[in-house]
């Protein structure tokens, strides 16, 4: 019940079948014990479709609200994004969200669609009170029903980091680029937790993302603290960092 109770006061679960609530609250039960038990400051889950397919939720809002407490939870396993997320956590101080590099944005080749299904932290949301949803992408697949729990909202326009950081199996090493950009109010019809960036020469940025192999997940941050993520991994870690400025 306590449960119930957090997760409604956290997101307008008025459309949430009750059935699915208690799955939901049962689940964030479990994975609280998991994290104190284990002393997890981040964590990756493997968030379709197995869940959908056995336990009939998707588990987005109880990510949401870890993010959103400072201990990140990335989806689809990405744990390198965690890392990310948690990088830029304790250099803000402030919650990290993890999103797809999406699409262009019309024809102005420094903005760019960011999307998430989604398992945002609600302090980068427009709204106070995000909404509770189903997951759209895979209700078709597994069924409605077995997908309510994902959490929906539009990014505010503030300035971000974003930082990816990626495994290079070939050279054993640890990468990651980093940079600034701006959410914008550019209109944009979606669901799931969205928003426009702007980011400077954000072409050049995407032709290094794709010609060095990493993923389409980035981590992002309403901070700048772009610096201070170079150097610890840098300085700290010995990392290989490139750092976009435009």
């Amino acid at each position: 019940v306590q449960k119930i109770d957090a997760v409604r006061a956290y997101a307008n679960a008025m459309k949430v079948p009750e059935q699915s609530m208690q799955r939901i609250a049962k689940l964030g039960v479990v994975m609280d014990e998991w994290i104190a038990e284990n002393e997890y400051d981040a964590t990756a889950i493997q968030c379709w479709t197995s869940m959908q397919e056995f336990f009939g939720v998707v588990p987005c809002t109880l990510m949401s609200m870890l993010s959103d407490s400072l201990a990140p939870s990335a989806c689809e396993t990405d744990i390198a994004g965690t890392a990310a997320m948690y990088a830029m956590a304790l250099a803000s101080g402030k919650p990290s969200a993890l999103v797809d590099w999406n699409n262009n944005y019309g024809d102005d080749p420094n903005k760019g669609v960011v999307f998430h299904c989604s398992n945002l932290p609600k302090s980068v949301f427009t709204d106070e009170i995000p909404v509770m949803e189903y997951q759209e992408i895979i209700a078709g697949s597994v069924g409605k029903e077995n997908t309510w729990g994902t959490i929906y909202g539009r990014v505010k326009t503030e300035p971000f980091t974003y930082l990816r950081i990626s495994t290079d199996d070939l050279a054993g090493e640890i990468t990651a680029y980093v940079g600034q950009g701006q959410f914008t109010d550019d209109p944009v019809d979606t669901f799931g937790g969205y928003g426009v960036v702007e980011v400077p020469n954000l072409q050049k940025l995407l032709h290094y993302i794709c010609e060095n192999g990493y993923e389409h997940h980035v981590a992002i941050n309403l901070s700048q603290v772009a610096d201070a993520v170079e150097e610890a991994l840098t300085k700290y870690l010995g990392w290989r960092v490139y750092h976009h400025v435009g």
